[in-house]
């Protein structure tokens, strides 16, 4: 059983039991109930009927919240030599070609996006094995594999969020800042279950969502009504 702090629990017994909130509400508690020296980040966890086991259930996407995400991403980027200036020209923190797949395979991981043009990527796949469990390997799907290098630099700078399933069906992702106001919180929340609901994976039959979970970093979890989330507006 896990054992919470003695502040945890005063800010648990806030929270209704087995009450689905409506979902500015859900935003709103959240940020009443925040009381730590740091901006917390706040999440969603989406449990989704999915088996990511079968190929065609397995969700990975990309979104551009409107709000952003309140994190200043460090972007890395591969390419080849006729591509660099565009890195350059959109401010890539990092730019190399195989010598940064060299530095990778030797530990370097100083960069919280890599993006890489195809006409590399035969040779970025071989960092797979390092780049895959954290989440860092460039995906056509996520759109980090891309000959566009100035406009994907520029929408991942600005909010462009990743997100993929994990083993059991479950989606964390981070949506923003608690000092964000709920209604820029809110807007980005339902930009992502408008994006969920669109990258829908063709093995989906019947009921898509199960359960939707808000919380901040070191907060209690809010249950969301999940029809009031796809089908409210402020």
């Amino acid at each position: 059983m896990v054992k919470h702090s003695r502040r945890f629990n005063t800010l648990l017994k806030q929270v209704e039991k087995n009450k689905l909130y409506a979902p500015i509400d859900a935003l709103y508690l959240m940020k009443k109930l925040s009381n730590v020296k740091f901006v917390e980040t706040a999440e969603v966890h989406i449990a989704l009927e999915l088996d990511p086991k079968y190929a065609d259930q397995q969700l990975r996407a990309a979104v551009i919240l409107p709000k952003g995400t309140g994190k200043k991403n460090r972007i890395a980027v591969i390419t080849t030599h006729n591509k660099i200036q565009q890195a350059e020209l959109a401010a890539a923190d990092i730019i190399g070609g195989e010598d940064l797949i060299d530095e990778i395979k030797k530990g370097r991981s100083d960069f919280d996006k890599l993006i890489a043009t195809p006409d590399i990527m035969m040779s970025v796949a071989k960092l797979g094995k390092i780049l895959g469990p954290k989440g860092l390997m460039p995906s056509p799907k996520a759109g980090t594999v891309t000959n566009d290098l100035v406009k994907t630099i520029q929408e991942f700078k600005a909010g462009k969020l990743e997100y993929k399933i994990d083993r059991s069906g479950i989606l964390h992702i981070p949506f923003g800042k608690l000092n964000f106001s709920a209604k820029d919180l809110y807007n980005n929340l339902i930009t992502l279950q408008k994006s969920i609901d669109k990258n829908r994976p063709q093995g989906s039959k019947g009921r898509y969502w199960k359960s939707v979970y808000i919380t901040s970093t070191m907060g209690p979890a809010i249950a969301l009504d999940i029809n009031l989330l796809r089908d409210s507006h402020l």
